[in-house]
């Protein structure tokens, strides 16, 4: 099994390389033209830089294009994401074009094509032990829980289905989530929790939650 995994991390790497250099050279043009977009949509920086745990819970810095204004209420705290998302913003993130800068992230090596998604530092200490496996892989623009839900989920669904694919991660496994994501991104599902702009703020969970195991995974 060691030797299986090994082989596979070794492809899957290759994978990474040769999908991220490709997509940022074929999609180049459509980068510039969002890159204007967002610069000329609302003030502040063309891209949003925020430091995120990777494998192992080791910090990097995740690039996106910049979807929401730094709008603070009388008391200095972040508005709610609903009144700081730019329109701008809010049609890249319908169709995950603000993802796309990541493609530099995993050029780099600190993320994946597929895996778990990259989330707050300040999540660290609230995981369950079996929650934080999901820092066991390299974080990816797209995984298993993002074509089972994506934001319209809880965090323990999502936490269950990211515990799953590392534990189930193969070569085929990541090229049928790559199509998948594809068809989600089209379809525009699940861009958004019921009564969110996004995803609510995870705050913790009681007891250990356990990955599932259906033949064949969740569906």
């Amino acid at each position: 099994m060691e030797w299986k995994l090994t082989v596979y991390a070794l492809l899957k790497r290759l994978m990474d390389i040769g999908g991220s250099f490709f997509g940022l050279v074929f999609l180049s043009p459509l980068l510039i033209v969002v890159a204007v977009l967002v610069k000329l949509g609302s003030p502040g920086p063309v891209f949003f830089r925020q430091e995120r745990p990777g494998r192992g819970g080791r910090l990097f810095r995740i690039w996106k294009f910049r979807t929401m204004t730094g709008s603070r209420g009388p008391g200095g705290e972040p508005l709610p994401d609903g009144a700081r998302l730019t329109a701008v913003g809010r049609f890249l993130r319908r169709w995950s074009l603000d993802e796309l800068p990541e493609l530099v992230n995993v050029l780099t090596g600190d993320m994946s094509l597929v895996g778990p998604r990259p989330l707050l530092v300040k999540y660290l200490p609230l995981y369950t032990p079996e929650q934080a496996r999901r820092h066991e892989v390299r974080p990816g623009i797209t995984g298993w829980a993002q074509i089972h839900g994506r934001n319209a989920q809880t965090w323990d669904e999502r936490f269950r289905l990211d515990v799953w694919y590392v534990d189930h991660r193969g070569l085929w496994l990541d090229v049928r989530i790559l199509a998948l994501t594809m068809v989600k991104v089209l379809r525009r599902e699940g861009i958004s929790a019921a009564g969110h702009e996004t995803m609510p703020e995870f705050r913790g969970t009681a007891g250990s939650s356990e990955p599932p195991a259906p033949a064949g995974g969740p569906a």
